[in-house]
């Protein structure tokens, strides 16, 4: 195997994800400066959403012409996409509009848009080119998709984003305080003051731009580069030397090994016509629920509850909680590029372990402002290990079912991609009227926990 070749798989699974992970860690920059104000994460969830048509398109076109679109000149056009509009945005994501009255903030909505188009696309376009090369590099690129969450955060994290210092509200209010902030400051409560940032939203959306450059360079490198191209011809996938039937026949016996053949029923010639034929339509059906529902859990339904779940633990607890869990996921693609396990039976068994953690993480939620052992430091331990764990699970869970469906051919690929955003959306869709519209969780206070001991 090629080092150049997974640094460049890596690099190139970093642009996948990175537009729209680093436009949610700068959203509390963001957000002061714009006339939506807090209600943005609401309106970014349904903009994600509707940038769907892309995969959708993709997907169909895949499935009613089948081998007729190439995605590499899908990825050149969507990765171009991204570096203007992150560009753009970095220049424009003040500026307003009037529409009906009243100032909205269109550039900022358009180029979010765009980018979602991009990010959703990806899913359908990246992973089926990662069919091109051998399929070690399909686990780098996971450890680089991952990484597209991590390295906006940790930018974040120096930038000083949404870093919360409490002081004493006598020290900072006006001298005409109103009668609820002098009933505030008799009786000693603490307020939340924002440290300014290190750098501005633009250079950080600068940075997202560069990003999106490295990407592209990853992929006209995988694309051209020598080294790339003799690990492609040495790939059985792509190799012309063996006619399809004899290609077929090793692929065959190549993955029906003893610790490749991770069957869920001893019903071995029930076969289907899904991929290669490996699986029954009962397992290729588990496989593809599992996919959802873990996708749904980890990109919508828990990141929608985070903050309720640890910041009445503290801002501290909130802040290690998000890092750490953008630590575990490539730390999960890692664990599996060395430890592989494809039973359906282990599959399953981490599902529902992470599922567990997820559901004790809802809990917390739920329970938000006062949730269990609030005022000791083990509920800080307990809710940051919990959100390790419960990322590191599930995406180990998917990045088993990435390699699962790779060896299934390129087709499985780019129903994987499809899965993964129709889980995201059902889990966005399901999550966004509880929060946004409803009202059903409670917000914590940083600095004023006033609950029961």
């Amino acid at each position: 195997m090629s080092l150049l070749t997974h640094v460049l798989a890596c690099l190139f699974g970093m642009g996948s994800w990175v537009a729209i992970n680093g436009m949610w860690v700068e959203l509390p920059l963001v957000v002061p400066e714009i006339p939506e104000g807090w209600y943005l994460p609401s309106y970014l969830t349904v903009i994600i959403q509707m940038a769907n048509i892309g995969p959708l398109f993709i997907t169909l076109m895949h499935h009613f012409r089948r081998g007729v679109l190439d995605e590499r000149p899908v990825i050149y056009c969507i990765v171009g996409l991204g570096i203007i509009a992150t560009f753009l945005l970095a220049f424009f994501w003040r500026h307003t509009v009037a529409l009906g009255g009243s100032l909205h903030s269109v550039p900022l909505l358009v180029l979010s848009f765009l980018l979602s188009v991009v990010d959703c696309t990806s899913s359908v376009t990246f992973l089926p080119f990662m069919m091109r090369l051998r399929p070690q590099y399909l686990t780098t690129y996971f450890v680089g998709e991952g990484l597209s969450g991590l390295v906006p955060a940790l930018v974040a994290l120096i930038q000083g984003v949404g870093v919360v210092h409490c002081r004493n509200a006598t020290l900072a209010g006006p001298s005409n305080k109103t009668a609820v902030n002098a009933t505030m400051i008799d009786s000693g409560a603490l307020e939340a003051v924002y440290q300014p940032a290190k750098f501005s939203a633009q250079v950080f959306f600068m940075f997202l731009s560069a990003m999106m450059v490295v990407c592209m360079v990853a992929f006209i490198l995988l694309n051209h580069h020598p080294a790339v191209a003799r690990e492609r011809k040495s790939d059985l996938y792509f190799s012309g030397d063996l006619a399809p039937g004899k290609r077929e026949q090793r692929l065959s016996l190549r993955a029906q090994t003893p610790e490749q053949k991770p069957m869920i029923s001893p019903l071995e010639n029930a076969k289907s016509s899904f991929g290669k034929g490996t699986y029954n339509n009962l397992e290729v059906l588990f496989i593809f629920i599992v996919l959802a529902w873990v996708n749904a859990l980890t990109n919508a339904v828990l990141p929608s509850v985070q903050s309720y779940s640890c910041l009445p633990y503290g801002n501290k607890a909130y802040h290690l909680a998000a890092a750490m869990a953008a630590v575990a996921n490539p730390v999960a693609c890692f664990i599996a590029m060395f430890i592989p396990i494809r039973s359906l039976i282990f599959m399953g068994f981490l599902t529902m372990v992470g599922t567990g953690f997820g559901a004790y993480i809802m809990a917390m939620a739920a329970l938000s402002p006062c949730p269990l052992l609030v005022h000791s430091a083990y509920g800080t331990v307990v809710i940051v290990l919990t959100w390790i764990l419960f990322v590191l699970t599930l995406s180990y869970v998917k990045v088993i079912i990435g390699v699962i469906l790779r060896d299934e051919g390129h087709s499985a690929l780019v129903w994987c991609g499809a899965i993964v955003q129709l889980g995201s959306m059902v889990g966005a869709i399901s999550m966004f009227p509880l929060v946004s519209v409803y009202g059903l969780f409670k917000s914590g206070d940083a600095c004023n926990t006033k609950c029961p001991m």
